[in-house]
């Protein structure tokens, strides 16, 4: 372990949202760091799961608890007092935010109110990464990324909430925790992340996996539409990279900061797919975007990640055929070829991607 991450050894880090695709894989990093990782979440929400095929719960302290609930993360934030909190908890998906904008709204702009007012009754140091979206902002499809001041907000529920939690960390932020204060708080603000374990429905990489393990044809809405796709463990880093001088810097309390991939990684949906099926034996996938009917989806939407380059010295590592090399091996390995445990395959992804971040000069790999 590197003098820079060595910070979390031994530290009582929460992870909410911890049985999800990025929870599991932030959990394995900080397990690998020797951090005491308590997760919190009140469901596994697929099946199968990274979560259980990886035996986290044999390794982390795993906690049945609904962010909706404000006194239960009261109750559970006063008795467990964490060094450093990534909230990662959510309801993820656009599609699902038009079925039940309720219980979107609920989880993404609640939840975030209820884990903050727990906060101000601490006394004791603590970082908070408040991880949020990028399509947190008001999304006008310009070519361009978007930087941190831009417009918050966008015209579905799930956008719309992320937008809404983003101006209760400001509001809270300015209200109720100081610069000198024993709480810090930053934001992180990623998308488009793709990566093995991924089960999640009306995701482009898991729906592919599903039907392709199962030698059925694949149907793509919106094969046209671009995306800057970025494997899970970019942001994870910002995210890490974030907590560390968050805890050693006051000057970044209060800060957004945008987590994107290399320029070089924006590819279409249909080129993403035929690039897979060129490595998947019987890959079949078909154009319905003509006969497909449902709520709007954003064609374009990518970050500027500057001020991550500039104030964390972070940017990402891996290219586009690194991404999806990386992705599809992890895939491989769970449906056909079983080379080796899916917990010891996803630490050794972690571990290539850390030595190519070290290779960079990035500082948080040293």
């Amino acid at each position: 372990m590197n003098n820079y991450l060595s910070i979390f050894k031994n530290k009582k880090v929460v992870i909410t949202g911890h049985t999800g695709f990025k929870g599991v894989w932030l959990s394995l990093w900080m397990q690998r760091l020797g951090a005491n990782v308590v997760g919190i979440s009140d469901s596994v929400p697929t099946q199968p799961s990274h979560f259980d095929e990886s035996g986290l719960i044999d390794v982390i302290d795993d906690r049945r608890l609904d962010i909706r609930d404000r006194f239960a993360v009261k109750q559970f934030l006063g008795e467990v007092r964490p060094d450093f909190i990534f909230h990662l908890a959510a309801q993820p998906l656009v599609r699902n935010s038009y079925v039940d904008p309720i219980k979107t709204w609920e989880t993404n702009t609640l939840g975030t109110i209820h884990l903050l007012d727990a906060l101000r009754d601490f006394d004791t140091s603590c970082s908070v990464v408040m991880i949020t979206s990028d399509k947190c902002y008001n999304n006008v499809e310009w070519v361009w990324g978007y930087k941190e001041t831009d417009e918050l907000g966008g015209p579905d529920p799930y956008s719309a909430s992320k937008g809404a939690a983003e101006l209760v960390i400001r509001s809270y932020v300015q209200s109720y925790f100081p610069k000198d204060g024993a709480v810090r708080i930053a934001v992180g603000r990623a998308g488009n992340v793709i990566g093995g374990g991924d089960w999640a429905e009306d995701r482009i990489i898991p729906d592919c996996m599903r039907a392709w393990a199962n030698n059925e044809v694949v149907s793509l809405r919106n094969p046209n539409a671009t995306r800057p796709w970025q494997h899970v463990l970019e942001p994870l880093s910002g995210y890490i990279n974030l907590a560390v001088e968050l805890s050693i810097n006051n000057r970044f309390h209060g800060e957004p900061f945008n987590f994107g991939p290399l320029s070089n990684t924006d590819q279409s949906v249909g080129v993403l797919v035929n690039k897979m099926s060129e490595q998947w034996d019987s890959a079949v996938w078909e154009d319905v975007s003509n006969h497909s009917e449902g709520p709007y989806e954003s064609s374009l939407l990518k970050l500027n990640c500057d001020k991550a380059l500039h104030m964390l010295r972070w940017h990402a590592v891996w290219e586009f055929e690194r991404t999806l090399s990386e992705t599809l091996s992890w895939y491989k390995n769970y449906y056909v070829d079983h080379r080796c445990q899916i917990k010891d395959l996803s630490i050794s992804q972690i571990d290539a991607y850390t030595l190519c971040a070290k290779d960079l000069g990035l500082p948080w790999a040293q």
